[in-house]
């Protein structure tokens, strides 16, 4: 099997306006026999998003309408590749209840989903952490340091894992090492290897799998993996399951770096 489990779609509101099929008919031309569109979920009623467009997550009014194009599209190339409707699931803390309310009330139409950390909680404010090398630091100086924002990070990953979404929880985290985005950027030399393996090992203890996503190595200033390529041999070493996803926001993206993440 062939995989990539993260893409995204038209629906996005940052990203492109490439097609469903334009995706579909480059990942059969690949070779890839399985894909997930994980688009970015409906962010909760009551949370402000922090980004200046506010176009973090999916529109409400486009989520039926996605999911019932792909139960289309999962017929249409049903002979062809496996199609699996998904969500990339925000997690925020202070929003756990109206996240399981959103996950019971849609979970059911989905065949697989991602939970992720984008937004970093300070005192009584939100940030998106990888919205921007100038946001991030601004962020930092607010925080303290540099440090301090990796420590809040793996915290906030930390509690994803544990947090109650309902049983229709993703057990899949994305990107873990997220918050390496802008390490380029700030260049400062943050030993976190003991904050990546225990979120690691508690993924594995708790039973989720590892987004594998290559996105990092196209980034200005990541230019690695999440997690980078020392993790993704840890995660094999304790045997946690991963799934490779490209994060891609445009069909040109789809399946970037594959070779170099699974080179078999």
């Amino acid at each position: 099997m062939k995989r990539d489990g993260h893409i995204h779609s038209p629906f996005c509101p940052h990203g492109s306006s490439d097609t469903f099929v334009q995706y579909i008919e480059k990942a059969i031309s690949h070779r890839f026999t399985d894909i997930t569109f994980t688009e970015h979920a409906p962010l909760p009623n009551n949370f402000v998003d922090p980004t200046p467009q506010k176009d973090s997550g999916m529109k409400p009014n486009d989520l039926m309408p996605y999911i019932e194009e792909l139960q289309r599209l999962q017929k249409q190339y049903a002979q062809d590749i496996r199609i699996r409707i998904g969500l990339e699931v925000d997690y925020i803390p202070g929003f756990e209840q109206e996240t399981r309310e959103f996950l019971n009330t849609y979970g059911h139409f989905l065949d697989d989903a991602i939970l992720s950390v984008h937004f970093l909680k300070w005192q009584d404010s939100f940030v998106c952490i990888d919205f921007s090398p100038e946001c991030f630091m601004d962020f930092s100086k607010k925080v303290g340091s540099v440090e301090r924002v990796y420590d809040l990070y793996y915290d906030t990953v930390l509690q994803s894992i544990m947090a109650d979404l309902g049983p229709f929880k993703p057990k899949r985290i994305g990107h873990p090492s997220l918050i390496h985005k802008f390490q380029l950027a700030h260049n400062e030399n943050i030993d976190d290897a003991p904050r990546i393996k225990e979120v690691l090992d508690s993924m594995k203890c708790e039973g989720y799998e590892l987004d594998v996503n290559s996105a990092g190595l196209s980034k200005q200033y990541c230019q690695e993996p999440y997690p980078p390529f020392a993790f993704i041999n840890y995660s094999q070493a304790i045997g946690l399951p991963y799934v490779f996803g490209s994060d891609a926001h445009c069909a040109e993206d789809l399946h970037q770096h594959h070779n170099v993440i699974l080179p078999i």
